[in-house]
């Protein structure tokens, strides 16, 4: 089930309302401990009201555009454990990490400590994407994911240990894409556009592990703070969820071998670009999500090895 789709709406909304209220926010996640400082209520206040208006119109608008037209039933679960090589629950684990990262950069804004701040985000993030399921589970067409909650919770999980532990992100999840020809014999299930396609188009999807060099080594090393090293994970040859059909609309779809496709690449941790534009640090920090196009080595499942100069 593409149940992704939604999840990504959602952080879109999330990601355009919030940052309105939060472009004082310096770029990196704030590497502050709990020290006292005055909470700026006025700044709580919108982040609160925000937040709640934010939940509020993204239910509502899901609700109109994906369920009011389809029946209901008792709550139920749908096993989709096995779609799409699980690229799907990257994404979901993807989407989770950001959705607590931007609610720190906020709630941190409003002057609340660290450990409030991961708190209050983190249950933000699992509870915002959790409601999905609950209205999945609650319809006849669909049905609420176990591997969406807990891609979800693991998402979660990685922004809140970490922003407990060492007070800063240091490992982030991140995405790329690239266009494919497998949209075009499946363009029901992979999108008929590129906007499509960027969200469905699971063949051109690559998720990654980013892991910031410099904060774990000593501080006297003069790494530089902004450079990465990453792992990716993406899959090749789908034209189906748990198999590739042999013709859509009449039209024979040629043979592909579904692939499991390892990567590993440097990265720039684009949070960490020393700059004292204003602008600029909110640019970085809305795109940092992204992984940055990079020489790139890959091995897949079959032992297969490709370099690649460039890599999206």
């Amino acid at each position: 089930m593409n149940f992704l789709k939604r999840n990504y709406l959602c952080l879109f909304l999330f990601i355009v309302l919030l940052n309105g209220t939060s472009l004082k926010v310096h770029c990196q996640v704030i590497p502050d401990t709990n020290r006292t400082i005055a909470i700026d209520k006025r700044k709580l206040k919108t982040v609160a009201i925000t937040t709640t208006a934010i939940g509020a119109s993204a239910a509502t608008l899901l609700y109109y555009a994906w369920y009011r037209d389809y029946p209901q039933s008792s709550f139920h679960f749908f096993n989709d454990n096995d779609e799409w090589l699980q690229i799907d629950k990257f994404g979901h684990t993807t989407t989770a990490y950001y959705l607590g990262v931007f609610s720190y950069d906020a709630l941190a804004w409003s002057g609340l400590n660290n450990t409030q701040s991961t708190i209050y985000s983190g249950i933000i993030s699992f509870a915002g994407l959790a409601l999905i399921e609950v209205f999945d589970g609650f319809s006849a067409a669909w049905g609420a994911s176990s591997g969406d909650l807990a891609a979800n919770f693991t998402g979660t999980s990685l922004f809140v240990s970490q922003q407990l532990l060492w007070k800063e992100q240091r490992i982030a999840l991140k995405y790329s894409f690239h266009a494919t020809d497998f949209s075009n014999y499946r363009p029901d299930l992979l999108g008929n556009n590129v906007y499509e396609r960027l969200i469905k188009e699971y063949n051109g999807q690559t998720y990654w592990l980013s892991a910031n060099i410099h904060s774990f080594l000593p501080e006297e090393s003069g790494f530089p703070k902004w450079i990465n090293i990453a792992a990716g994970y993406g899959a090749d040859g789908m034209t189906g969820a748990r198999s590739n059909a042999s013709e859509y609309d009449g039209i024979s779809i040629p043979r592909f071998d579904r692939v499991r496709q390892f990567y590993l690449s440097p990265d720039i941790d684009l949070r960490r670009i020393p700059t004292k534009n204003k602008t600029l640090k909110t640019v970085f920090k809305v795109i940092s999500f992204i992984k940055i196009p990079m020489p790139t080595l890959e091995v897949d499942e079959n032992g297969k090895v490709r370099f690649y100069l460039v890599y999206f």
